[in-house]
């Protein structure tokens, strides 16, 4: 079988049918593009979308691609597929205008067949049609925003999800590496063949090989099982994410009828309620972030590029888990977590039966749930960093019998397909009981438990303490407790008032937060060290998203932004709740977090702006941190008031203004609030714990030069257009420091074999688009995002107001 990639010589445009075309109604036309693709990001954004808070005011739309395929005469006889990553959603593709499949699903990777619709020796047009329209509670974006790859099977060959790869053993000196391949015969004759394994260690060695032939009847499939032995095993972990290879090669006599290869690592996982999660012995608490779908500026699109610079930023910021919130995940995720180290919660729908959205994925369910969840294991079962699989998220039939029943069929499901990891499920109580909840507020009708505007969000952040009576309330104990207890591991959504009641309801349970709010860190992670059965906590989110907006800003009573619900309305682009923005930038409570995690020693500054100094908060949901930076330059506001916080896991802190002191606060809850007057200068923080310094953090006033810099990720690029690279633009003092108050509008040109595949900051309300060639700084940044498409040199320029162009180049080969 030969397996590549597809990704190139596509077109697409809104979807126009046949008639109105025909009829002169509509018309569009086409448009070159390199898959992976998402059709909606460059779509103007409208504040008259409806819910368009949910979607960041993009508006839905039915989209349409297309490609010619020459179908060689020797391909006759062959079985050829489509392999799909992902296709957003209600995927229909069409062979020569014949349907050769569809696909509901919007983030299941989905093979189709289409040898039996092709004409061989010609060439052939193949269509993909998709849409979307009030189907998310998030951005979504559109098309064919993964990966596609073409399939080509010899009548005898290895099946296309036919590897799977387990460690059942595992000793210091010795591993049992187990391999089962299924072999599929369509041909019209009996065969016997040997399946030959390889495994190759990290360095690319031979460590174990094995051998067993196999005899097939015409039209049937069969396993091969081979189990092989490798001495003195590198296991794969967080730390050391240590990957093997088994190479496989079946053949009938001398000749080679197929191959394939497939990466997997070698590593344990333990579970109990006493000494939590162990993996490869070694206890690990899960410092986890919630991660939604999108790249940012990216939209939807998922490219390896991308992906491994998200998991590495995340592991910079001490995150070790990630849980894929709320839909499968993408192969080329997956296959970064594998490579960075960093551990999986992959999950399947945020809906079974009852709809969130209007036109979602429940109406679908019960007929393409199954296949969906086959799916997904099909895609990890090889992963090492997955070690959970989630069946939902705060699905509101958990509540009932009748869901519970659900949740026991979904887990099984998943068992039956995968032993080797857990099953969990995001619940939620609060949402389990919102048959009973939602009335009970309708009929109240007080402005304290009105249901305002924005959903389920907005009814949760509102309630605040009683969110916790709620959780812990005898009712949802027990509507919650099937559920729960068809589950490996309990998994809880802003339901940490239950973990230490459950050790005596449920001394069996085990308990992971899958869903925690930001600001409830300090306690929730003490909670963690000190209960065995409560093994780590998802904060929401790791990483900010576009959609859901503005559920993690800070509104001021005198801003035009202080409204009902948690959305700011148009233009809000983003949720602005992430440990870091969209593009890539940590914001002070990812330093916070890190520090609680006991991962920083030095202590973190974060600034509050003077000019907000004295206002008055009218909202500020618990997913919202503040809008303090880490800056010390506030152009105009010399002498004004200023409120400093100091984040250190140290008893007392000091502040200095060069060398002098100006304040001195004992540390509470990992934090220090110190009142002072803004003057330039160097700005220090010292920790003392017992009276000796534990560490020191600076923030210096940028100097009057205004610099525009840029820095790219790395400078050697793949040219096959399967690559991103990366220009971070920065408006800097000239001496490295950012002028955070002062922002430009960028001009970004690109020179060479290569296009801009998007531009844009961290902005979370803004009006600028990621497709164009100009985009304003946030904060002093933004990101210019370049993509290869032929070998040669690629020269990025930026120019801005007042600023030397700055020039940085990448080779792609």
């Amino acid at each position: 079988m030969t397996r590549d990639i597809f990704t190139t010589g596509w077109s697409y445009r809104p979807k126009v049918s046949a008639f109105m075309e025909l009829g002169g109604s509509a018309t569009s036309e086409w448009t070159d593009v390199l898959l992976p693709h998402d059709a909606l990001i460059g779509v103007e954004r409208r504040a008259d979308v409806p819910r368009g808070e949910t979607s960041g005011y993009f508006p839905g739309g039915a989209f349409e691609y297309r490609k010619t395929f020459h179908a060689t005469a020797e391909m006759r006889g062959k079985q050829i597929l489509l392999e799909f990553d992902g296709v957003y959603r209600d995927a229909a593709v069409f062979v020569n205008g014949n349907l050769a499949g569809q696909r509901a699903f919007g983030y299941s990777r989905f093979f189709i067949q289409i040898d039996p619709y092709l004409r061989f020796g010609s060439d052939n047009e193949i269509r993909v049609e998709c849409r979307t329209h009030l189907d998310s509670r998030w951005y979504s974006g559109a098309g064919i925003y993964r990966d596609v790859h073409l399939l080509v099977k010899d009548p005898v060959h290895i099946g296309a999800d036919g590897v799977i790869v387990t460690t059942p053993e595992i000793e210091p000196d010795r591993a049992v590496v187990e391999i089962a391949v299924e072999i599929e015969n369509s041909s019209a004759l009996t065969t016997t063949l040997v399946l030959n394994a390889e495994v190759n260690g990290p360095d690319g060695a031979t460590v174990a090989t094995s051998r067993s032939p196999i005899s097939l009847l015409p039209g049937t499939r069969g396993t091969v099982r081979l189990r092989t032995y490798v001495a003195q095993p590198e296991l794969w972990s967080v730390d050391a994410p240590n990957l093997h290879s088994v190479q496989l090669v079946l053949a009938e006599g001398d000749t080679v009828i197929d191959e394939r290869s497939a990466v997997f690592g070698i590593r344990s996982l333990q579970l109990d309620p006493q000494k939590g999660l162990r993996i490869n012995g070694e206890m690990v608490n899960l410092r986890g972030a919630c991660i939604h779908s999108d790249n940012g500026p990216l939209g939807a699109v998922s490219m390896r590029a991308a992906e491994e610079r998200k998991v590495a930023r995340l592991k910079e910021a001490g995150f070790n888990a990630i849980r894929s919130a709320h839909n499968p995940m993408s192969t080329a995720l997956l296959d970064a977590c594998d490579e960075l180290g960093m551990l999986v919660m992959d999950e399947t729908f945020d809906m079974w039966t009852q709809s969130k959205s209007d036109f979602d994925y429940a109406f679908d369910f019960p007929e393409w749930w199954e296949r969906d969840v086959e799916a997904m294991v099909a895609r990890d079962i090889n992963h090492p960093s997955v070690i959970f699989y989630s069946i939902g998220n705060e699905i509101p039939e958990t509540g009932s019998p009748v869901g519970s029943i659900w949740g026991r069929r979904l887990a099984e499901k998943v068992r039956s397909l995968d032993s080797t990891r857990y099953v969990t499920n995001g619940i939620n109580g609060f949402v389990s009981m919102i048959d009973t909840i939602v009335p009970q507020m309708q009929a109240r009708r007080d402005a304290a438990v009105a249901a305002p505007e924005g959903g389920v969000n907005t009814m949760m952040a509102g309630f605040g303490q009683m969110m916790s009576r709620i959780q812990t309330s005898e009712q949802a104990t027990h509507r919650t407790e099937e559920s729960y207890a068809v589950l490996d591991v309990a998994g809880m959504n802003y339901a940490e008032a239950r973990y230490e009641l459950d050790r005596d309801l449920f001394p069996d349970r085990i308990i992971v937060g899958t869903e925690t709010w930001p600001t409830s860190i300090v306690g929730n992670w003490e909670l963690v060290k000190a209960n065995g059965h409560v093994i780590g906590d998802f904060t929401w989110t790791g990483w900010d998203y576009l959609g859901e907006t503005g559920i993690g800003a800070t509104r001021y009573s005198d801003s035009d932004s202080a409204q009902p619900g948690f959305s700011g309305g148009f233009p809000e682009l983003t949720a602005w709740c992430g440990d870091i923005d969209i593009v890539g930038n940590r914001r002070p409570v990812s330093y916070f977090r890190e520090i609680v995690f006991g991962l920083r020693s030095d202590p973190f500054i974060a600034v509050n702006p003077p000019a907000n100094h004295g206002r008055s908060i009218a909202a500020a949901t618990p997913w919202a941190w503040g809008d303090a930076i880490a800056s010390w330059t506030w152009d105009g506001f010399e002498g004004r008031a200023v409120t400093v916080d100091v984040y250190s896991d140290a008893e007392e802190v000091e502040l200095l203004l060069d060398g002098a002191t100006i304040g001195r606060a004992q540390i509470e809850c990992f934090r220090a609030a110190i009142e002072t007057t803004y003057r330039t200068g160097t700005l220090t923080a010292v920790a003392y714990a017992q009276g000796v310094e534990t560490g020191r953090f600076d923030l210096t006033t940028a100097g009057p030069s205004l610099v525009l810099e840029a820095t790219p990720d790395r400078r050697d690029l793949r040219s096959d257009g399967t690559d991103l690279g990366y220009v971070a633009l920065a408006l800097t003092d000239g001496n490295g420091i950012i002028r955070t108050g002062t922002d430009r509008l960028i001009t970004v040109t690109v020179d060479g074999p290569a296009t801009l595949q998007a531009f844009g900051s961290g902005n979370p309300v803004t009006t600028e688009s990621f497709n164009a060639a100009e985009h304003t700084t946030f904060g002093g940044r933004t990101l210019a995002i370049v993509r290869p498409t032929g070998p040669g040199e690629i020269t990025v320029t930026a120019v801005a107001d007042g600023c030397p162009p700055a020039v940085t180049t990448f080779s792609a080969s």
